[in-house]
């Protein structure tokens, strides 16, 4: 079978309902919906770290963060340089790779290994007349960030070759503009929030997100998770308060930006379907589209966030097109991983996925092949110091098919833990940890996430 093209488009902040195919009420993404109709749609793929920086780390290696080491989004561009990239991989199986956009482990722009082609810039980037760097040399541009990186995918996608490619294309958006220290700690009161082009200024003016069950006040929270109790007070702060209002956390505004901001990646998911149709390479192309980490909109008294183990922060989009892979309208239900994403990238290529790799391929599930997969996916979170209201706030998560549970690292010897039902509590209102109904189940899940944190280090 001849090898395919290999083309990830990795998507910042976006949540597993954030594109029309995903269930957003209003949103409209015809070509990133395409991929989804014409191609699986993974139903449960979920973040193991839901964090920028260690998220995009899991993704490139296939690893968990406890494993390559990148815990935070504080600046480690020298750790970035040494990490198992599965492009290295594929270099040496003879494709010609690209990284176009974000990288965000580590703040320098400069190229990393594993790359013929290297498009980035520093940190968070900026949404409007950004640097690039571009292999090594940083040049001042002019425009919206999102439409200079879609312009860069097809000149690259478009390029005469004898090799397969394989493209790493990661936005910016929908993350708003940030100004980022090298501690990690971001300050969006200066840095501009959320920004789209003028032909998207109006998008979706006056559209509502409906309210979910779980869009709840803190006090309302802590009655069902009292380990929040604290952090919600010290993110009453002055400073706290003034980020929450910069971006407007929360409010139908937020939601409606983060909407009109998908619609420049839509347009340039079409200009690569395109093009890749033009070059007559479409379906010879593995095309992943997801997101680096889940986003809340008030849900759980949380926002603007990501880091948490509840449906909204590890949930991922994750739709794959190749047809000779993927029949069009598949759903995969089974759980997946996004340390998934680089065994199956290598496989595609034609190699084996490295030892180090502690994902597992995706081809199996696609083959309908589901016999041995795993029954269980480990979530966790490194507290940050960066971040003074999350200090303290570590968590080891297990989520099954039916349940999960939380718990808190250091925080009340399990006492404040959370046990959900997600068959009859999808938004995960009520926590059974004290339920008697429920110990087994619980001394269950505690089980399977000591093997599983044990197995994510390598014991």
């Amino acid at each position: 079978m001849k090898r395919p093209n290999l083309l990830v488009i990795l998507i910042d902040d976006l949540r597993f309902d954030e594109f029309g195919a995903g269930g957003h009420p209003y949103m409209k993404t015809p070509h990133v919906d395409r991929i989804a109709h014409e191609g699986a749609t993974f139903t449960r793929a979920f973040h193991p770290t839901p964090i920028c920086s260690p998220n995009r780390a899991s993704i490139l290696t296939g690893q968990y963060a406890s494993r390559h080491g990148i815990i935070d989004n504080v600046a480690r561009d020298a750790a970035s340089m040494r990490l198992p990239n599965y492009h290295l991989e594929l270099q040496r199986l003879g494709y010609e790779t690209a990284h176009i956009g974000k990288w965000h482990m580590g703040n320098e722009a400069g190229p990393r290994p594993g790359y013929d082609l290297w498009v980035s810039f520093k940190g968070h980037g900026r949404l409007v007349d950004p640097v690039l760097n571009e292999n090594g040399t940083e040049v001042q541009q002019r425009g919206y960030i999102t439409d200079l990186l879609n312009e860069r995918a097809v000149r690259f996608l478009e390029a005469k070759r004898k090799r397969p490619f394989a493209l790493f294309l990661a936005h910016k958006a929908v993350h708003p503009d940030a100004v980022q220290a090298a501690d990690g700690t971001l300050d969006l009161t200066s840095g501009g929030g959320y920004m789209v082009p003028a032909r998207h200024a109006d998008l979706y003016k006056g559209a509502v997100f409906p309210k979910r069950p779980n869009m709840l006040p803190p006090d309302e929270v802590v009655k069902q998770k009292p380990v929040w109790a604290e952090a919600f007070r010290l993110k009453a702060t002055e400073r706290s308060q003034a980020t929450l209002r910069a971006i407007q956390a929360g409010t139908q505004e937020e939601i409606r930006l983060r909407a009109a901001m998908m619609a420049s990646v839509d347009e340039g998911v079409g200009m690569i379907l395109e093009s890749l149709a033009r070059t007559k390479q479409l379906d010879d192309t593995a095309i992943l589209f997801l997101g680096d980490n889940g986003y809340f909109f008030g849900e759980h008294g949380l926002g603007p966030e990501r880091r948490f183990a509840y449906e909204e922060g590890i949930r991922a989009p994750f739709v794959l097109r190749y047809p000779r892979r993927a029949k069009a309208g598949t759903t995969v239900k089974d759980l997946a991983l996004t340390i998934d994403i680089a065994p199956t990238m290598v496989t595609l290529a034609g190699g084996r996925p490295l030892g180090s790799m502690q994902g597992r391929s995706l081809l199996p599930l696609l083959a309908g092949r589901r016999a041995g997969w795993r029954k269980a996916v480990l979530c966790e979170y490194f507290s940050e110091n960066a971040l003074p209201w999350l200090v303290g706030m570590s968590y080891k998560a297990v989520r099954t098919d039916r349940h999960k549970l939380i718990h808190w690292v250091n925080r009340g010897g399990g006492l404040l833990d959370e046990l959900y039902d997600l068959e009859r509590d999808p938004y995960e209102l009520k926590n059974v940890i004290g339920s008697r109904a429920h110990a087994q189940v619980a001394a269950r899940l505690r089980k399977a996430l000591a093997r599983l944190v044990a197995e994510s280090v390598g014991l």
